[in-house]
């Protein structure tokens, strides 16, 4: 239609093809209660006419939007400075590549702010919700279920059953992680763990006192917030009270890279001295100062399989195994 100045429209199309406008409609919007027939009319005359569906109708008509939303409960530094929420992005846009669905990305850095997140999210924005570094009884994926929003957490945060999430066996990893370090002669032990509002800092520090206990070994405990920066604070106060600490089992790898910052300013042998292990196997860690021993979690493969859970509930279908826990194994380096 050359030299027209207004886009076609969803009657022009109903009539280039001699049916009704509801039939144009079920045939843009994918329905299958149109006959083979008329599906091939109403493309043809799409195609002739250069007709673009109108995404704000459809999405009155569909109630879709075609858009899902990841949440991430953390602020700027955390997300765009630490391994775990890059690869967790990267395995959910890789799974939803050849679906259709956009990604939003949302952060909330304040409660107001997250107040704000809950109301857009709950009035049909989105189709689908994945939340991920969810801390203890937050209360937005039961109001996003109970709105009919389908959600899916990575990770599963303690006090809540959602209906859908996926994770890794933290707990395993860790155990066979200070078991390694138990198995290579290391008697004086120490953690630095992650905050207990999370599972992930609940389930890797109970993997840590189930090798001790296993062992009879005593525990040194310390708290970070996975990042490196409370690392070094634990480091300094476990050095402060077990100088002579022969090992350190960190609950993640910016965590392990601050205690192996504090051991060499203390002049420690790395792992002659002290043995240290990490948990993520980020690609820093390869290139430490010594290359970091660390427990492998297949951050992307765990984005896709959230994006796989996600996608089958906002399309309807069933979900034989809503939870799926993907299995971490240790990657042994220099520093252990």
């Amino acid at each position: 239609m050359a030299g027209r100045s207004t886009r076609p429209t969803l009657e022009e199309v109903a009539a280039r093809a001699g049916v009704g406008r509801g039939t144009v409609s079920r045939v843009v919007n994918g329905s299958p209660r149109v006959s083979p027939q008329a599906r091939e009319a109403v493309l043809r005359a799409i195609d002739e006419l250069g007709y673009v569906p109108n995404r704000a109708a459809r999405t009155l008509v569909t109630r879709r939007t075609d858009t899902v939303a990841l949440v991430v409960a953390e602020s700027d530094q955390r997300l765009f400075g630490e391994p775990y929420f890059a690869g967790i992005i990267r395995g959910i846009s890789n799974g939803l590549g050849d679906t259709g669905l956009q990604l939003l990305l949302a952060l909330a850095r304040s409660p107001a702010e997250y107040g704000r997140l809950e109301e857009y999210l709950t009035t049909q924005h989105v189709d689908g919700v994945l939340l991920t570094s969810l801390h203890a009884e937050d209360p937005l994926p039961a109001k996003l279920e109970a709105n009919g929003v389908p959600t899916v957490l990575g990770g599963c945060p303690p006090g809540l059953s959602p209906v859908s999430y996926v994770d890794v066996d933290n707990r395993s990893g860790a155990r066979e992680a200070v078991g390694h370090l138990i198995a290579g002669g290391r008697r004086r032990i120490a953690t630095i763990a992650g905050p207990q509002d999370m599972g992930v800092g609940i389930d890797r520090l109970a993997g840590y006192r189930e090798a001790l206990g296993d062992a009879g070994l005593p525990e040194y405990v310390e708290y970070g917030d996975f990042g490196e920066a409370s690392a070094i604070a634990a480091a300094e106060r476990l050095l402060a009270r077990e100088p002579e600490l022969d090992a350190v089992f960190a609950a993640s790898d910016p965590m392990a890279f601050g205690a192996l910052r504090i051991l060499h300013r203390r002049g420690r042998r790395i792992p002659d001295d002290v043995a240290v292990i990490g948990f993520d196997d980020s690609s820093a860690a390869a290139i430490a100062d010594p290359p970091l021993s660390t427990v492998h979690q297949s951050l992307e493969e765990m984005g896709v399989e959230m994006a796989r859970l996600l996608v089958s509930r906002i399309r309807g279908e069933a979900v034989d195994e809503p939870v799926v826990i993907l299995q971490p194994h240790l990657v042994l380096r220099e520093s252990a």
